[in-house]
């Protein structure tokens, strides 16, 4: 674990550069200057990495405030809570998702900060920079609402829209309502759907539960 102001201060404004190059890019403005993604708030990926970019901002002006060497301790649950959520997108992407589409889009500046890069120094992050032992139990166990009011978020569109599948996320045949497989009522049916739900929540809390353990493992000074 790393107090050094310095360090966290290079190590956060990294960050959130590189987090802001790929907010660029979610808009597709990479693409096509002209033709902005306003597709862009239905996809978790975005949503998860928007999260820990501003709770990484947050870190960033906190560290720069202060005057000496300490841990960084902006948002912890919120920390936490970004922390799984953006490890939930690196797997369920990289072992679930990637392989199913054209391999030249993983290799994107967007696809690649948002599903590996930024990521795994997210983690990384909470690893060096953040005092060990000072999770709490019930971090785990909130942390799963977050993907869960993404679903919601998700039907609440989809009946908006009538659950009309004809309008899909541009230059892709998938439906907007139903932008992951795991979600699409269509294909997967309402059990389909909901045993998916089931599945990542259990693997979510799960997950929470091992970094807890993991942090409690640490050494408190």
């Amino acid at each position: 674990m790393i107090r050094n102001r310095t360090t966290q201060l290079i190590y956060q404004t990294i960050y959130c550069t590189l987090g802001l190059v790929g907010c660029v890019a979610s808009l597709g403005i990479f693409d096509d200057i002209n033709m902005i993604r306003w597709d862009f708030y239905v996809h978790f990926t975005n949503i998860s990495n928007f999260l820990c970019i501003g709770v990484m901002l947050a870190g960033l002006i906190q560290t720069a405030k202060k005057k000496g060497d300490s841990y960084v301790s902006a948002a912890p649950v919120m920390k936490f809570i970004g922390m799984l959520a953006i490890l939930l997108t690196f797997l369920v992407f990289n072992i679930m998702l990637a392989g199913a589409r054209d391999p030249q889009l993983n290799w994107r500046v967007g696809s690649l900060l948002f599903h590996v890069v930024l990521p795994i120094m997210y983690i990384v992050d909470w690893f060096l920079f953040y005092e060990r032992r000072q999770c709490k139990v019930y971090y785990p166990l909130v942390s799963v609402g977050f993907p869960l009011a993404y679903v919601v978020f998700l039907l609440i569109q989809a009946i908006i829209l009538k659950f009309d599948n004809s309008i899909l996320i541009p230059n892709s045949t998938t439906p907007l309502i139903y932008p992951y497989f795991f979600v699409n009522l269509d294909t997967q049916g309402v059990d389909g759907v909901l045993m998916w739900i089931g599945i990542l929540s259990l693997a979510f809390v799960g997950v929470g539960f091992a970094f807890f353990g993991l942090d409690k493992l640490g050494k408190k000074k």
